[in-house]
This record gives C-alpha cells, sequence and structure tokens, in this order.
C-alpha cells in the first residue's frame, strides 16, 4: 500500500503543477523515490578470491610445465646428436675416416683443406649448439666407440646429475 502511495505521489510530482518545485521535495522524500543505481562489477573480497584461486593453479601447475620443458631440451640434444652422427658416418664414406679432433664438426660445414674426396656439406644448416647454448663435443678416437659425440647438458660443465647429465652418443 505504501508502495502505491508513492507511485502516485511520484506521478503527481513528476507530471503535475508542482513540476517545476519538485527539487525542493528532494531532501524530504521517502525512500521509495530515491533511486537505486546497481552497479556492475565485483566486489573486493570476489576479486582476492580469483587471485587466491589462479595463484593455487599456477602452483601447481607451472612445476609441471617446466618439467615438460626439460625433458624436451635432453630429446631435441637427443635428436641433434643422432642427426651430427649420421652426418659424421656420410662424412666417413666419402673421405674414408671421421674427422680428427683438430677438424672437430666444423669440417660437416667446409672442407678441410687437406680433404680432396670431400663432398659436403653433411649438414643442411650450419653445426647447431645444444639447446642450452653450448657447442656440441667431438672427440676422436672416441673413449665409447670410433668417436664420441656429446653435450655437457644443461650446466655447460662435465659429469652432473639430472638435467645437468652429459648426453652422449653411444647411450
Amino acid at each position: 500500500m505504501l508502495k502505491h502511495l508513492c507511485l502516485r505521489l511520484r506521478i503527481f510530482l513528476q507530471s503535475g503543477p508542482l513540476h517545476m518545485f519538485r527539487h525542493m521535495y528532494r531532501t524530504s522524500q521517502p525512500s521509495c523515490f530515491k533511486r537505486t543505481r546497481k552497479v556492475g562489477g565485483f566486489t573486493l573480497l570476489e576479486l582476492l578470491v580469483v587471485l587466491v584461486i589462479l595463484g593455487l593453479l599456477a602452483g601447481l601447475v607451472a612445476p609441471r610445465m617446466f618439467a615438460n620443458i626439460s625433458k624436451s631440451e635432453v630429446k631435441i640434444a637427443r635428436a641433434q646428436i643422432s642427426a651430427l652422427e649420421s652426418a659424421l658416418e656420410n662424412y666417413r664414406l666419402d673421405v674414408g675416416r671421421f674427422p680428427s679432433s683438430e677438424q672437430g664438426l666444423n669440417s660437416l660445414d667446409k672442407a678441410p683443406g687437406s680433404e680432396p674426396r670431400w663432398a659436403g656439406p653433411y649438414l643442411k644448416k650450419s653445426v647447431p649448439l645444444d639447446p642450452w647454448g653450448n657447442a656440441y663435443q667431438y672427440r676422436m678416437p672416441g673413449e665409447r666407440g670410433d668417436f664420441d659425440l656429446f653435450s655437457f647438458g644443461r650446466d655447460g660443465k662435465p659429469g652432473g646429475t639430472g638435467d645437468d647429465t652429459d648426453l652422449f652418443n653411444n647411450r
């Protein structure tokens, strides 16, 4: 009933003869005349809850993602070692022997001055760096086979465990 009276009073004030005096009644209007504006958006508490949830998810997911990244770097290094090993085999078929340690992997790209049967380049691009930005190591004669081709791993130093393990062509 009170709502109905407030509605009628509002209509009267807006359209009646007292319309020009409407501003005088604003301070003494009943609460039903006050316009309520619904403001869109989120409260601070809701935003904090969302941030906490996102933080927890990032804390759980990020370590798993970084573990996969290090595994993929090892896979890339093994694939590059395999490709370099194939290029070295092709070099041996053309020249009759593997390049010496002094000639190194650069002999896959550029002809050594003393090799008339060199038919390279044996790689489509220059000799790549390992996934950690270090040069691959080549040793002829090898300790594990005809030659050793290896990467020192993430730390770039001999030895190590985990992600720092050295990667060899013969393992």
